[in-house]
């Protein structure tokens, strides 16, 4: 609950959201991007090199003094900055000219500049259950816009329980094993 208020009052702290693949790290970065005010950089810990940082930290520093404009900057895949990168976000995460949104699938306390951390509020994001991914399946299955809803797709119950339990608490492993089959 606390990080929804915070979402929707477009008071989010620099944030660090950890957890398994398929959790939800990425799409609840989606859903602060579209809800938030700020301007939304996404980077990823795997391409972004330290000129593009510091491009972005630099243009978030102008904006926040010539327009009072926020800037939140998504840094996918973040355990795979190495500590100067790391570091360059550091000062402005700490002056408040950028917030941050990490994501990783690794423990942040041990892959993440602790310096980072301790500025950041970590949220641990947990596998979906059997169940919850079910009810991921009957409303991909109802959903006519982005879902399978227009194509009129059924599945059985022992089906969509056993998709379910092989796609080991990852929703996007459960809906890309639904939208082949």
């Amino acid at each position: 609950k606390l990080l929804r208020r915070a979402i929707e009052a477009d008071r989010l702290p620099s944030v660090i959201l950890s957890g398994p693949p398929g959790t939800g790290k990425t799409t609840l970065a989606q859903i602060i991007a579209e809800m938030t005010q700020a301007k939304f950089v996404r980077l990823s810990g795997v391409e972004s090199n330290v000129a593009e940082m510091r491009r972005v930290v630099a243009a978030a520093a102008n904006r926040r003094r010539n327009a009072g404009r926020k800037t939140i900057v998504f840094v996918d895949e973040i355990h795979h900055f190495n500590k100067a990168q790391q570091d360059i976000l550091l000062p402005d995460v700490e002056s408040g000219n950028l917030r941050l949104i990490g994501a990783t699938t690794y423990n942040p306390f041990f892959y993440v500049n602790s310096a980072l951390v301790s500025r950041s509020q970590v949220f641990q994001l947990e596998s979906l259950s059997v169940g919850e991914l079910e009810g991921l399946i009957d409303r991909a299955l109802r959903d006519k816009e982005r879902g399978l809803g227009k194509h009129q797709v059924t599945i059985d119950s022992e089906a969509r329980r056993h998709l379910a339990k092989l796609s080991d608490g990852d929703a996007r492993k459960c809906l890309n094993a639904l939208e082949i089959g």
